[in-house]
């Protein structure tokens, strides 16, 4: 395993992760031709969706070999609308390449994937890609790391050799030599000459400096007054790499093939093998204290389900991470989540679309299995004899929602059927019935992601499917603190049952979702068994749920039992249930509830002379600016808050009042009060 490198390939999109990772491929000598992605030609890119539309929708799979090593790299989507597809894959990498357009640094969506690698304490390296395009400035992009990073410290390990057009290749500060690429038809050739030029020194020292901050022996050769030679300040990036306190900042172009096999040999020295991680943690089934299970083949089973795909063929895969043990064709596996069986009929090596079978899997590799109907995004496979949960990949609740309908009714049971298997894959997609209407609604988390769905539709499953406008999905809070009390009283078969529950309603802070307490003088109360007190959390939780305005869910309350009425014999724990719903109901009720609509962060890039243009329709559009920012090259930059649903159709008429010169991103921040 010492010699497995998980990763994951990340940036913002439009960056050129999909380009590179193309490069990379083709370098490694994985495949014989170049796919471009303008061309829809790329490899990881198999959906005919991502083709045509030039984007990657769903996170894609593959594995190459470089120097020795094994590398199981996932390429996955920059646009805010496949989030989840980031979220699950961080989630089960060691480590990661975060790719930055070199013209723009750090934009919205490379900030969000940046955040989510913190989330799951993934350490990266940085690439500044794009170094040729006019604007690029690898300082700027620096700069741009620190100031929205600055828990990280952040050093480039290259210096530029000419800047845009004239970018002719870096100097290496941790070898000490310049390397220049003189083929640019052919990322592999290139050209290496010893020693650094004066700025490229100064770029070295600077470089020890940081590392100084975060490593003990840079810190003990810069007090010596000593230079780091090449292997000792290579251990040291490693080091500091692996402790997520470092990120090495390289620099190339991926669509030129300029650094592409420096990258895959930073990959291969500064990220973790998954010997180098801390071993997975979960919980026994049931309860009780965190366990940790070492990263063995010979150990007993531990892999976890982080995606499901339908693939081209429409079969159910099944992609693991297998942290612990081996894995065989039939064999049975343990869904210590679900606590049931299931057997493994294939294991897949994969290679976007493309699958090699193989007869076993073991501890750090990557794969897709067929056979498992019922395990879900997030599950943990276990040996049966020694069960094991990992903490779940965390969800992401749908923000907007959209009618959906087929030309005849004998199309609505396949509609639904194929609804469901989409919704197997995407944690984020919902779709049901309208109580009201008795239409179909789907739901998720933007308009290109219902649009994407609805194309599947029509294309995948051969539905001829029309939507409606899109509407966001609202919740619901309180803004000051209520209390309330209800009895349940009734007489069942000449049976007495009984009870009372007293709650108090209160705000939260937004995003902090619902808390479920009990009172002190309540939880010690003897007869509180841990059923009655699951049940008043369960009736809480769904009172909730129904809201107390309009039906939509409450958020950012804190709700907590503050009495209870016992009587022996009459009082029964479903009673309990009953009756925390109701109080709930009634003492949200009370609390001056309001309605809470979806907020997204948008960053506008608009040349100087559309400024005003782009501020006043933001306005329009009640749009509240933040920052404006230069960006150089006669651009400005507007960060702006505005609600969601003031931001449909905002992309065509940005078009139009900029002639097309304008560019825009907007992803879900919060849910807030209604303006």
């Amino acid at each position: 395993m010492r010699a497995i490198r998980n990763l994951g390939i990340m940036a913002h999109i439009d960056a050129g992760k999909t380009t590179l990772t193309e490069r990379l491929l083709f370098v490694a000598g994985r495949t014989h031709r170049m796919g471009e992605v303008h061309e829809g030609q790329a490899v990881m890119d198999w959906m005919a969706l991502e083709k045509e539309r030039g984007i990657t929708i769903t996170s894609a799979v593959t594995s190459l070999a470089w120097r020795g090593q094994e590398l199981h790299l996932v390429d996955t989507p920059g646009h805010v609308d496949f989030t989840i597809e980031v979220e699950r894959s961080l989630r089960v990498l060691d480590g990661a390449v975060a790719v930055f357009d070199a013209a723009h640094g750090v934009e919205p969506q490379g900030e969000a994937v940046w955040r989510q690698a913190d989330r799951y304490r993934v350490p990266r390296i940085a690439f500044a890609n794009k170094m040729d395009r006019v604007g690029a400035d690898l300082g700027a992009t620096l700069a741009s790391l620190r100031r929205h990073f600055p828990g990280h410290a952040v050093a480039a390990v290259h210096h530029p050799i000419g800047a845009e057009a004239a970018f002719a290749g870096f100097e290496d500060l941790v070898a000490r030599r310049a390397v220049r690429f003189d083929d640019p038809g052919d990322p592999r050739a290139f050209a290496a000459t010893p020693g650094l030029s004066p700025a490229g020194e100064a770029a070295r020292r600077a470089l020890l400096e940081t590392l100084a901050d975060v490593d003990d022996a840079a810190l003990a050769a810069a007090l010596d007054g000593r230079d780091l030679p090449e292997a000792e300040l290579r251990a040291a990036v490693r080091r500091a790499t692996l402790s997520g306190r470092f990120t090495p900042l390289l620099c190339g172009s991926a669509l030129h093939n300029k650094g592409i096999p420096q990258l895959l040999d930073a990959v291969c020295d500064w990220l973790p093998s998954p010997l180098d991680v801390a071993p997975p943690a979960g919980a026994a089934p049931g309860g009780g204290p965190p366990v940790t299970r070492a990263a063995e083949e010979e150990g007993p089973l531990l892999a976890l389900a982080f995606k499901v795909s339908l693939l081209d063929e429409k079969r159910r895969h099944v992609f693991l991470r297998i942290y612990a043990g081996r894995l065989a064709e039939g064999e049975e596996v343990w869904n210590a989540s679900r606590g049931r069986a299931e057997r493994v009929s294939r294991i897949l090596l994969m290679h976007a679309a493309q699958k090699t079978r193989v007869p076993a899997a073991a501890a750090g590799q990557i794969v897709a299995v067929m056979g498992l109907k019922e395990t879900r995004t997030g599950d943990t496979l276990s040996d049966r004899a020694h069960p094991m949960v990992l903490e779940p990949i965390g969800g992401y609740e749908p923000v907007i929602s959209q009618s959906i309908e087929t030309a005849t009714l004998a199309e609505r049971e396949p509609l639904q059927e194929a609804l469901a298997r989409i919704a197997d894959e995407d944690p984020t997609f919902r779709s049901g019935e309208d109580r009201d209407t008795g239409q179909l609604v789907i739901s998720g988390m933007g308009e290109l992601h219902l649009e994407v769905v609805a194309e599947r539709l029509r294309r995948e499953f051969g539905l001829a499917v029309r939507t409606g406008r899109p509407q966001v999905l609202l919740r619901e809070t309180v803004t000051a603190p209520a209390v309330a009390e209800s009895t349940f009283e009734r007489k069942l078969e000449e049976e007495e049952i009984f009870a009372q529950v007293a709650v108090r309603v209160a705000p939260l802070p937004r995003g902090a979702g619902l808390r479920f307490a009990l009172a002190p003088e309540v939880a010690a109360r003897p007869f509180l068994r841990e059923e009655v007190r699951r049940l008043l959390e369960e009736g809480a939780r769904e009172a909730a749920e129904g809201g107390a305005l309009e039906g939509h869910p409450l958020q950012d309350l804190e709700v907590t039992v503050t009495g209870l009425a016992w009587r022996e014999g009459a009082s029964k724990p479903f009673a309990y249930k009953v009756a925390a719903a109701d109080a709930v109901r009634r003492a949200a009720a009370r609390a001056a509830p309001v309605l809470l609509e979806p907020v997204a962060r948008v960053e506008v890039v608009a040349p100087t002379e559309r400024l005003g243009e782009v501020i006043g329709s933001l306005d329009r559009r009640r749009g509240a600016v933040l920052d404006v920012a230069d960006r150089g090259a006669g651009a400005k930059v507007v960060s702006a808050e505005a609600p969601l649903r003031a931001l449909f159709g905002y992309a065509t008429e940005l078009r139009s009042l900029s002639q097309g010169r304008a560019q825009f991103t907007m992803r879900f921040d919060r849910f807030d009060a209604a303006r």
